[in-house]
């Protein structure tokens, strides 16, 4: 069996519905036919806050701030910030009193506990800094999609080490998450000029928390598939590839940033970039931008383009072969450059929608051309793993390779988190 050269760990990472960040809240508007002549529901909402007094203010900001405190640090100069955001846009321009401008920024506000019901499709990618480690060690960040209120996804990252021994360390999230600062990207499309986030308030990644802040991602940011991107002058930046869901329609979108301080969310343009599951390769191939995907929901798909962000049409490289694979099969993240040539970790799609985990490799020069696979699944869900919040699962949205050792974070029945280590040379061994 193929599975028989994976070993498993024994870590679980799980969601906490005790992590919440304060986030930005918009109460919706009266329909036509109730409206307020001359007047919105926000606009009404801070009159009333304005109509307190000094002292009413005061004890009311006491008693937010108090249990704000608990959980969130700079508290007030978080509630500015939101009244600064929504004064002259959402609410008639005023001059307040610092407590007037701090309560109204309150109530434009809500916790969100954004990963109170699920902790799951993981990627992985080498962290900036790799100083201070054993011998043969690697420091990771991981990213993960956290599922809250109304299924709502965002993200969220941990950090992490690799060993030698090919055993897994993942350091404890921090007690604290930290809402972004919100920017249009300058000079950007117009009509959809993508968001900068700004995390300077994050002391640790863990406490950076990407929660949908535009209208195509309401419904959710999912599947982050990060890679380091390494350019021909040789600079590095990490670039990944997701999924906006409006609610009614998804889109690819490009994560870009080189210090996870600084963070700009774009949209791809393009018919391949209304798919879902595309993937960077770490570099250019043949001096073009090059991604894997899964264009027609059944195949994987080679992409090329010379605009990073626009993609069109690409060629069909691999289609279900085995029973495991009927229904689809796709990519788990973006192809890891190896002696051999790519390696491409996959999901196949069998019967009962049961998700397993497989492998390709494809040709370094010639990625089109598809060299081996795994003709069994590598990870299946067990007996004792396949239940949760969606049965029959095991997916991961990205895997690393550190000396021919392959590190696999990946999620079970799409609620929790855990990680497989395999010999490389075990893995294109088991190909055929």
């Amino acid at each position: 069996m193929v599975d028989d050269i994976v070993s498993h760990s024994t870590l679980l990472l799980k969601p906490d519905p005790s992590r919440v960040v304060i986030r930005p809240f918009t109460p919706a508007e009266d329909e036509d036919e109730f409206a307020v002549a001359g007047c919105t529901r926000a606009q009404r909402i801070a009159d009333r806050v304005l109509s307190l007094d000094a002292a009413e203010v005061a004890e009311e900001l006491h008693g937010i701030v108090a249990s704000l405190n608990e959980h969130h640090r700079d508290v007030k100069r978080v509630l500015l910030r939101r009244f600064h955001e929504i004064n002259g846009l959402h609410i008639a321009a005023s001059s307040v009193s610092d407590n007037q401008a701090h309560l109204i920024g309150a109530y434009f506000s809500e916790e969100y506990a954004f990963e109170a019901a699920a902790l799951f499709n993981p990627n992985i990618v080498p962290a900036l800094d790799q100083g201070g480690l054993p011998a043969g060690a690697l420091r990771f960040i991981l990213s993960l999609r956290g599922v809250g209120e109304g299924h709502v996804s965002s993200i969220t990252f941990r950090t992490g080490v690799l060993l030698n021994d090919c055993s897994v360390i993942v350091d404890p999230a921090s007690e604290w998450a930290v809402s972004p600062r919100i920017k249009s990207i300058p000079g950007g499309n117009p009509d959809d000029p993508g968001v900068r986030l700004f995390c300077e308030g994050s002391h640790d990644i863990s406490e950076t928390v990407i929660f949908p802040v535009t209208d195509r991602q309401r419904h959710g940011i999912e599947d982050l598939r990060m890679v380091r991107f390494v350019d021909d002058d040789g600079d590095a930046t990490y670039l990944g590839t997701y999924t906006a869901f409006s609610g009614s329609d998804i889109r690819e979108e490009l994560l870009r940033t080189v210090d996870f301080q600084t963070i700009d969310l774009t949209a791809l343009g393009g018919r391949a970039a209304r798919a879902k599951g595309m993937a960077l390769f770490p570099r250019k191939i043949a001096g073009r931008y090059a991604t894997i995907g899964r264009q027609d929901h059944e195949n994987i798909w080679l992409l090329t383009s010379d605009d990073l962000y626009q993609w069109e049409g690409g060629a069909k490289i691999v289609t279900p072969r085995w029973p495991w694979e009927f229904i689809q099969i796709g990519n788990c993240g973006s192809p890891i450059e190896i002696d051999e040539g790519w390696l491409v970790i996959t999901h196949g799609v069998g019967a009962v929608r049961t998700y397993c985990i497989g492998a390709c490799l494809l040709d370094k020069d010639d990625p089109s051309k598809v060299l081996a696979r795994v003709t069994a699944p590598l990870i299946h869900p067990t007996e004792t793993e396949r239940y949760g919040y969606v049965p029959n699962v095991v997916y991961s949205c990205g895997a690393l390779v550190h000396g021919r050792t392959l590190l696999l974070p990946y999620a079970l029945a799409d609620n929790v988190t855990t990680f497989a280590t395999v010999r490389l040379d075990a893995l294109i061994a088991a190909m055929a």
